[in-house]
């Protein structure tokens, strides 16, 4: 029988482990696409992550006969602990292979550390906070991955059934065909209500997204549009900091439309964020790695949008602009942008399957789901 051993993550051999076994146990996999691999480097180091001022975590190694054969990381977010009153550990990180002993003592080792901390129960996959990858493919195997959500193989899912794990949300992904012509639904309801209501769409550029504070005003936003949404990490300044200077800088602002009232000295209400997919790109990185020539292939998708994909990542408005109707005014804008790039679809970032408002915005185009990923949970 084989040998089954957890460690702990604690030097730097083992984080290099940790960080190599996602690539090596789906090099081969035709819809996985690497992680940008300094990224994930980061954000798993405490001194770069500015989670890690109210999270704590330990990352763990299954070995099988002396072999690496899965992964996890177990996370306690104090700040998301408090706001939802639960006493949970995360588990996030989570790849293996199909063996139920390694998937099983590494859940084992993630809840026996988090109910050594007080911890009444286990849930996942989540990252630190809600800009992380959250939840396990569970239907939608067959389409090409991003990086912004988890893929998995199929398995997976059974291996949480066997071990108890129950379902404690889904989150749904769309594929939307970018229309030739910005459906009515749209493009009249925009020009009404930036008419009776005074609301406009705005293009920012880099220096007011970062010196002027406008991406902080954006992410302000989130933290309100988001707050009451399962599971949510309201964002600190500095992540908040980390994320306009890392991700919104670089950003296509084309491809971010904001939303103001010029009533109130342009005050940002709402917005939409947009980047090219970058699927196909990281593809032909070594495994997610920018150097020798993978920063070319991401820089045409960034600055040349050669890719037919773009991918529509957030979306927020404030509760008082919502029944206004400011989510046409975004979609309108974008809509024309996408032709305007010559992109053929847009594919959706997770949303929760109970958020029907939303999810009832894509009736108006021609739209699919095409993946579903699921948080599980369990009593420790």
């Amino acid at each position: 029988m084989a040998t089954i051993q957890i460690i702990p993550v604690e030097n730097s051999r083992q984080r290099k482990a940790f960080l190599d076994f996602f690539y090596d146990l789906y090099r081969d996999c035709p819809y996985a696409v690497p992680y940008l691999y300094l990224a994930e480097k980061l954000t798993l180091k405490p001194s770069s992550n500015p989670a890690f001022a109210f999270c704590e975590a330990q990352c763990f190694l299954a070995l099988k006969d002396g072999k690496v054969a899965g992964r996890v990381a177990a996370i306690i977010n104090r700040r998301a602990n408090d706001h939802w009153k639960r006493k949970m550990v995360r588990f996030g990180w989570f790849d293996f292979i199909d063996d139920p002993t390694v998937s099983e003592a590494l859940l084992k080792a993630v809840a026996d550390w988090g109910k050594a901390k007080g911890m009444t129960e286990i849930a996942g996959p989540f990252g630190f906070e809600d800009m992380d990858r959250e939840g396990m493919l569970v239907d939608g195997f067959d389409h090409l991955s991003t990086m912004y959500i988890n893929y998995n193989y199929p398995y997976y899912a059974s291996h949480m059934e066997r071990l108890g794990f129950k379902k404690d949300n889904d989150y749904v992904e769309y594929k939307v065909k970018v229309p030739e012509v910005t459906p009515e639904k749209f493009s009249r309801t925009a020009a009404l209500i930036e008419k009776r209501y005074h609301l406009a769409p705005r293009k920012f550029n880099s220096h007011d997204m970062t010196k002027g504070g406008r991406g902080h005003e954006l992410f302000d936003i989130l933290n309100v549009t988001y707050s009451n949404l399962y599971g949510y990490s309201h964002l600190s300044d500095d992540q908040i900091d980390t994320i306009v200077n890392n991700y919104i800088k670089l950003a296509d602002l084309n491809l971010v439309t904001c939303v103001v009232d010029t009533d109130k000295d342009d005050k940002m209400v709402g917005f939409g964020v947009s980047f090219p997919s970058f699927s196909e790109a990281l593809r032909k990185t070594h495994d997610g790695h920018l150097l020798p020539f993978g920063w070319w292939h991401l820089l045409k998708a960034l600055k040349w949008h050669k890719t037919p994909v773009v991918d529509l990542l957030l979306i927020g408005v404030l509760p008082e602009y919502r029944m206004k109707g400011a989510n046409a005014i975004i979609f309108n804008d974008l809509i024309s942008w996408y032709r305007r790039y010559g992109f053929e679809y847009a594919v959706t970032g997770p949303q929760m399957e109970t958020n029907k408002k939303v999810l009832s915005q894509w009736q108006y185009l021609d739209s699919e789901e095409i993946r579903r990923h699921r948080i599980y949970v369990k009593d420790i």
